[in-house]
């Protein structure tokens, strides 16, 4: 499948390589990264010498994400779209050749209080956070079976306790963790490595973006998650990327079926 030819906003400055053995001449699938972590994993990927494609729904939003730098390519797709995975490796095939990571962070989430429980956001939260994720490995394992390459799926640490309004969300998001580890032992034998990365309460739009709050009830709950966090703060994506490349990198090449809880001790509180 041909990728979308996006016009490259002027006004951003592209990031300045920085090229390391590491990542030089790889090549990413970061799904949901045209905002907040996906956005600074491919640029941070970028910086270290890998080109990216990035997946997204909203066509401005990528344009500006992948002007940052000629090695991020952007393909308009909707994760819920259950063809997505195979056209995304298609995508990344046909521009690359190859695939050495692929980090799923496209995510659904909305509050739902039980009494508003509405089918058709639970069916998208599910189709987003487990289906879609599951058919891009299986349309990837092939090309990260020939690389020996890795799966980093980006999970949340809502679903280390319960936190109501938001059970569906979490739910689908610890199905996934589950995954990672099925996925982990499943793909062994191809070289292939599977973790993830728990993020807690971070800075990254997804009140206002993924979870469709307005502005207002969103600065409410970061002031209180921001209290409830015993280091004191919340999360930026500054805190998050590094745990991705670390776990997508080869060089952790005896690590797989982990879940790296990354959020500032706010999991832990009673």
């Amino acid at each position: 499948m041909p990728l979308i030819k996006i016009e490259r906003f002027e006004n951003r400055r592209p990031r300045e390589m920085t090229v390391t053995g590491e990542w030089q001449g790889k090549v990413a699938i970061v799904t949901g990264g045209s905002s907040g972590i996906g956005q600074a994993t491919a640029d941070e990927l970028v910086a270290k010498g890998a080109s990216v494609l990035i997946t997204g729904r909203d066509a401005d939003r990528l344009a500006e994400a992948a002007s940052a730098s000629n090695h991020i390519e952007a393909l308009k797709m909707d994760s819920s779209d259950t063809s997505s995975g195979a056209k995304i490796v298609d995508a990344a095939l046909s521009r690359w050749g190859r695939i050495d990571l692929i980090v799923n962070n496209s995510g659904a989430g909305q509050p739902l209080p039980l009494d508003a429980y509405d089918a058709d956001v639970i069916t998208n939260m599910s189709a987003v956070n487990i289906v879609a994720p599951s058919q891009l490995v299986k349309a990837g394992r092939p090309a990260l079976k020939e690389s020996k390459g890795a799966i980093v799926n980006i999970g949340t640490a809502v679903s280390r306790n319960a936190v109501p309004m938001l059970a569906h969300y979490g739910a689908t998001k610890a199905a996934l963790e589950h995954l990672t580890k099925s996925w982990a032992v499943e793909l062994a034998g191809d070289g292939i490595r599977v973790n993830t990365v728990a993020p807690g309460p971070v800075k990254s739009g997804a009140l206002t973006g993924m979870m469709g709050l307005s502005e207002e009830m969103a600065q409410q709950i970061e002031e209180q998650e921001a209290a409830q966090v015993p280091l004191g703060r919340r999360g930026v994506t500054a805190d998050i990327v590094p745990w991705i490349l670390r776990l997508g990198s080869s060089e952790n090449e005896w690590l797989t079926g982990q879940v790296l809880t990354i959020d500032g001790g706010w999991s832990l509180r009673s």
